[in-house]
Formats: C-alpha cells, sequence, structure tokens
C-alpha cells in the first residue's frame, strides 16, 4: 500500500438513530458493521410498518430536528429541538412532535423498506409539495443488524466538499453533515469527486483499519434539508446532479453522487488524525 500524500481523517461521525442528527467523536472502533453504535436504532411507522427516514421529506423531514447520541456501552440517549432529553416514554413523545404513531427499534424487520421520494422532483417542487415517493428496500435489509442504506460505512473528502462549494458559488461552505458520513478524510492534491477512482480499492486508516470503498454514494434529497441548525441548501444536491452524475452500481443509470460505500475488510480503531493509504 502506499499512502495518499496528505490524506488524514478529519472527523469522525456517528448516527446512533437512522435519519436523526449525530455526533461527532475523536475515536471510535470499527466493527464488520460499521462504526460501532452506528445507525443501530430507527424509528418505525407503525401505519405503514417502513423505517422512518428523511429521505421523504415532506413527511418526516422533523427527523433532523432530533440528535441522538451515545452508545455501546451506554444508552443511547435522544434530545429534542430544544435541548430537552426524551425521558422513558420515547415513543409517546415522538410520536405526538412526528404527527404519526412511530416506534424506536433496534431490530431491522425482515425485507425492510424506506419510503424515497425522488430528489430532482423535490428540488424542482420544494419540500411541502407532493412528489413521487418510491419504497425502497434498505440495501441489507432482511438479516441485517443495523439500518444502514446499503454498505457498513460511508466516506466522504474535503475534496468533494470544496468543489461542491466552488460550484454552487454562495460563499457559504458545504458542510459535510449534510451527507451524513462516517469518515470526513482531509485531501490535498486530488479533484473533486476523487472517490469515483477509489471503488475496487482499499483504503488502510490508521494503524488497523482497512476498508474496501465498494460505490459511490448516490444522493437524495436529505443534503438539501435544514439539519438542526443548518439551513436548507438545495445546491448540496443541484451541483452533484450537475457535475457527478455517475452509475453507483451497474444495474442503476447516471445519479447524483457525492463520497463514497465502504466495507470492513479487517476490523480496527480510527482516530482523528490518522493517516490514510490507498491501494
Amino acid at each position: 500500500m502506499e499512502r495518499v500524500d496528505g490524506v488524514i481523517v478529519e472527523a469522525i461521525r456517528r448516527y446512533p438513530v437512522k435519519s436523526m442528527l449525530g455526533e461527532e467523536l475523536p475515536r471510535v472502533d470499527v466493527t464488520p458493521a460499521g462504526v460501532e453504535g452506528d445507525r443501530r436504532l430507527a424509528l418505525l411507522d407503525r401505519t405503514t410498518g417502513r423505517v422512518v427516514s428523511a429521505k421523504h421529506p415532506r413527511r418526516w423531514r422533523a427527523v433532523l430536528t432530533l440528535r441522538a447520541t451515545g452508545g455501546p456501552p451506554g444508552p443511547v440517549r435522544i434530545s429534542l429541538p430544544d435541548g430537552r432529553d426524551v425521558g422513558d416514554d420515547v415513543d409517546a413523545v415522538l410520536t405526538e412532535l412526528l404527527g404519526a404513531p412511530v416506534s424506536l427499534t433496534a431490530t431491522v424487520p425482515p425485507g425492510a423498506t424506506l419510503d424515497r421520494a425522488r430528489p430532482d422532483e423535490v428540488l424542482a417542487a420544494g419540500v411541502t409539495a407532493p412528489v413521487t415517493v418510491d419504497e425502497t428496500p434498505l440495501g441489507d435489509g432482511g438479516d441485517a443488524k443495523t439500518f444502514v442504506d446499503f454498505a457498513p460505512l460511508h466516506l466522504v473528502t474535503t475534496a468533494t466538499l470544496d468543489r461542491i462549494t466552488e460550484a454552487a458559488g454562495t460563499g457559504r461552505p458545504v458542510d459535510a453533515l449534510r451527507y451524513r458520513p462516517n469518515l470526513v478524510l482531509r485531501t490535498s492534491d486530488v479533484p473533486g469527486f476523487a472517490e469515483n477512482g477509489w471503488v475496487g480499492r482499499e483504503l488502510r486508516v490508521g494503524p488497523e483499519l482497512v476498508l474496501r470503498v465498494v460505490a459511490p454514494t448516490p444522493r437524495c434529497a436529505v443534503p438539501t434539508l435544514a439539519h438542526g441548525d443548518l439551513p436548507a441548501e438545495p445546491d448540496a444536491l443541484r451541483v452533484p446532479a450537475r457535475l457527478n452524475r455517475v452509475a453507483p452500481v451497474p444495474h442503476l443509470g447516471p445519479l447524483p453522487c457525492v463520497g463514497a460505500y465502504a466495507q470492513v475488510v479487517r476490523p480496527g480503531p480510527v482516530e482523528v488524525g490518522d493517516r490514510v493509504r490507498l491501494a
């Protein structure tokens, strides 16, 4: 393996409950299932049986006003928009907040699905407009133990974020949080969307962790939405829709992509500041 010049782990993020805001960590263990404690919980819509996801923003964008922190070996804590913690009656509190009967679960239902609004329609019509919504299986639905969309880990480079910021031309940096990565990699001397060229290759992160990049990450409407204090930002999707439409897997056509999905070849710890080498 050779080190890619200047690439280091800039940030580590974990999202204990799917579609909620998460937390930034200085160090974490990565298991074969991904970052320890990441997306281990989700809300289920008791009316439809589907996993609650802000990918259907007209219905569930308020989930991004909630923050989940903590995890193994401790409990997960869910905080309301005003900063108060949800107590023991979490299902009742969140049902009232979201306006629909929901239940917090750690068990991925067999054949788990979620609703995904078509992002181009959301961009054109706005997050409150009725748009086409597709029932979409979770990538690891069935025997999965986590609520990841496709692969256990998601990464994005600062080169890609800088390219999107430059092309948006608003003067506001596009925050990595909008794309919900586990690892933000600080890069130099690589082009934006460099992750596309890493598919099929291995990344050695720090002394032990080895990842295999498996696909560019197709984007939904979530990056455009308000994330806590971050306001809505349509350019977070418009720019990659214009500059980086690629087929993430052979059976799909070109889609706007940002970052990449990865599998865990060899588990291990990762810390902010770890060097990254590309096979």
